[in-house]
């Protein structure tokens, strides 16, 4: 993608920012739409140029939202705003009310103005406690909890436009996306949390026995597979696993975590009471994905986290 005007939503968080990121080392104009709730400036500090703005307001205000439109002639849509994460959700369940409406002015604003495309960055939490392994986008969905439901909501709707007004759309279900910038708070997510676990000298924490499988996805080839899924006509409509394939287990994530920090022989995974609602296996059918974007991510898990530990590292180093 070259030479066009993209709006991300969320762009200040952890994936969106890397987007922006991308979209701009490839001659793009990006607009960034952030509340700062739980994205950062920091993240998007080292972007500003004359190709980047970056708007500090709420997708659920629809007037300030209809503003940016008005004052730009965006080609792409990302929409990557939302509450970031499952236990946060949970904690709040009424919050992603706030989600829906967001939602509904991006999708709606943009169907108004015409853009090329709208993309919409939904889960693998979609699928719930899983019925079959690997999962499908053609398979069976079980939206247990508010943040996956609401990000179910958001596919049909995308799909409902797409049919009705003709407005091109694309939803990405993101599997376990790891790397530089993620929240390694409690609210955050595993891989994050083990590193910074294992940097300070402190046992990665493992709820249950280990056994558990997550497809982790580094964040460079989340984007560069979101914004093929932009380009391609094949997509219009549908719905795609973003993911490698590959289940990796957490006691292994955590093992390899302690070797890649140096601190194998030091650490041993610390094993805790298996949490409530625990899903057991979650990986993708990836094979939509290869056959529509003719791709699939290039990162090894290994080297992934090389970069996500070297990020940790220094961002430690400066506290």
């Amino acid at each position: 993608m070259k030479n066009k005007k993209v709006l991300v939503t969320g762009g200040a968080g952890f994936i969106g920012s890397h987007l922006c990121e991308t979209l701009l080392g490839t001659g793009n104009e990006v607009v960034c739409v952030d509340n700062l709730s739980t994205g950062s400036s920091e993240n998007i500090k080292k972007l500003e140029s004359k190709n980047f703005k970056f708007v500090n307001g709420d997708v659920t205000v629809f007037n300030d939202l209809k503003r940016v439109f008005d004052e730009n002639d965006f080609d792409f849509v990302f929409h990557e705003a939302a509450v970031v994460g499952v236990k946060r959700t949970l904690e709040n369940p009424l919050s992603v009310l706030d989600d829906i409406e967001g939602f509904k002015n991006v999708l709606e604003l943009s169907n108004d103005a015409g853009v090329n495309k709208f993309i919409f960055s939904s889960s693998s939490e979609v699928y719930g406690d899983p019925v079959e392994i690997p999962e499908r986008e053609d398979g069976h969905v079980n939206a247990s909890f508010p943040y996956a439901t609401v990000k179910l909501i958001g596919e049909q709707y995308c799909r409902a436009y797409y049919e009705t007004y003709g407005l091109k759309t694309t939803s990405l279900r993101f599997f376990n996306v790891c790397g530089p910038r993620q929240e390694s708070t409690p609210y955050g997510f595993v891989v994050g949390i083990f590193i910074k676990q294992a940097l300070q000298d402190m046992a990665p924490t493992i709820f249950g026995d280990g056994s558990q499988t997550r497809d982790f996805v580094y964040v460079k080839d989340n984007v560069g597979l979101t914004i093929l899924a932009a380009e391609s006509k094949r997509t219009d409509g549908e719905v795609l696993n973003i993911g490698t394939g590959k289940p990796t287990t957490i006691i292994d994530l955590a093992e390899l975590v302690i070797e890649l920090c140096g601190k194998e022989g030091k650490l041993t995974p610390q094993f805790l009471p298996e949490r409530p609602h625990e899903i057991k296996h979650r990986f993708p059918d990836i094979s939509k994905m290869m056959r529509l974007l003719n791709s699939r991510p290039k990162y090894r898990l290994e080297d992934g986290l090389r970069e996500t530990i070297e990020y940790y590292q220094n961002a430690l180093a400066r506290k």
